[in-house]
């Protein structure tokens, strides 16, 4: 007979058994009415004429002439005749055409961004899912890797994932199993055009104490296991992101050992600057741990992104301060405001870049797009540095 544990509460004793069995059934319900009320919601963002000009690097009237001559198919129109947005899909179209893909020569090395951080809360995925969507949208070509078993980011891009998804359509099967020589199979395309996505679920959980478990016995090298992962489909990406658990386990080992640059987002809190001081440390032991067995990476950068920032409190503002000072250059320089719009986004199981209209009020959103767009730009720039073939544009822009 299993064993029954009983909590003593204010009407008497409940066993777990009884409270796991309620919850879930409220959270069927939940995913039920999340699935139907999202049914219909995923697709591309669209772009206006003006936008869509801007992003491909031409102007409206050389688009307009494109379509004309027939280079371009014709432009979407309403029943009343008025444009429609275009799709990022028929903006990469127009890329193609015009020559203006931002592309990585086959030369230049992929860039690997693990987005990591000791603590959960701390706006990891949120900023892994935007950076992943914002580089789609200016005309990357991006792989989004959830490495985390909560499947925070993989939820983001409308799945249920102990529902929708299997183990075998994660991480979990090529960390498993030493034979499997590619990523490819986990691969999904999404619907941003561009950006593909490795989902995560629970069952990821347990590859952490079976590859610990492996290691332990000197079972194979599969601290590398990432790495050998990422290099099997890099040929297809520009970027890869990668949104490991809140810890140094097993998996964020990995997923330490195959990036070449390091994004850490930190709320200007006590906690959070505390729980980043200590990540610091264990890193900085893991990678001289990593180094004696010359398996150290080799990071390009390292930037730190004060996220979930709320100004309008005065330790925020000093910490703020500090952080500047002690990090310097290595801190991007736009916070990441704590803002409703993301909230209400995320409430929708979505992203800011999705939503059509704003949420909260057009000055919220224009905000928030403004902070995105600046702690996003500032990384697209280091990606862009680290690519020979980009230098000379670089120079030309005045950011090298």
């Amino acid at each position: 007979m299993a064993a029954s544990l009983d909590i003593e509460g204010t009407e008497g004793a409940v066993s777990v058994a009884a409270l796991a069995q309620r919850t879930s059934s409220v959270l069927e319900r939940l995913r039920d009415s999340a699935r139907s009320a999202r049914a219909d919601d995923r697709r591309e963002p669209t772009f206006q004429i003006g936008k869509a000009a801007e992003l491909v690097g031409r102007t409206p009237a050389a688009i307009r002439e494109a379509e004309k001559d027939g280079r371009l198919p014709p432009p979407p129109r309403t029943e009343n005749n008025r444009r429609v947005g275009y799709t990022l899909a028929q903006l990469n179209d127009m890329r193609g055409l015009f020559g203006t893909r931002p592309w990585r020569s086959a030369d230049d090395p992929c860039c690997v961004i693990a987005v990591q951080n000791f603590k959960g809360g701390v706006g990891k995925s949120t900023l892994s899912v935007h950076l992943a969507q914002y580089l789609a949208i200016k005309g990357y070509r991006v792989a989004l890797i959830d490495c985390d078993s909560q499947a925070s980011a993989t939820t983001l891009f409308g799945y249920v994932p102990d529902l929708d998804l299997t183990e075998d359509d994660t991480l979990y099967p090529f960390l498993r199993h030493d034979d499997m020589e590619s990523l490819d199979y986990a691969l999904r395309k999404t619907h941003f055009d561009g950006l593909e996505l490795v989902p995560a679920n629970l069952r990821l959980f347990q590859s952490e104490y079976e590859i610990a478990a492996r290691m332990a016995r000197g079972q194979g090298n599969l601290i590398d296991r990432m790495a050998e992962g990422i290099a099997s489909i890099s040929d297809r990406f520009d970027v890869v992101v990668l949104d490991p658990p809140p810890a140094l386990g097993a998996i964020s080992l990995s997923v330490l050992r195959a990036a070449n640059a390091l994004v850490v987002p930190v709320p200007p809190t006590v906690m959070d600057f505390s729980s980043t001081a200590a990540f610091l440390a264990m890193l900085d032991e893991t990678i001289e741990t990593l180094a004696e067995r010359d398996m150290a990476p080799s990071l390009q950068f390292l930037r730190f992104v004060a996220s979930k920032v709320d100004e309008n409190k005065s330790m925020q503002k000093e910490l703020m301060n500090l952080m500047r000072s002690l990090f310097g250059h290595s801190i991007v320089r736009t916070p990441l405001k704590d803002s409703a719009e993301i909230d209400n986004a995320t409430a929708r199981l979505m992203t800011v870049y999705e939503l059509d209209g704003p949420v909260t009020s057009s000055s919220v959103r224009n905000r928030c797009l403004a902070y995105l767009e600046g702690v996003n730009s500032e990384i697209e720039i280091d990606i862009r540095s680290m690519w020979p073939s980009h230098l000379a544009r670089l120079r030309k822009e005045g950011w090298a």
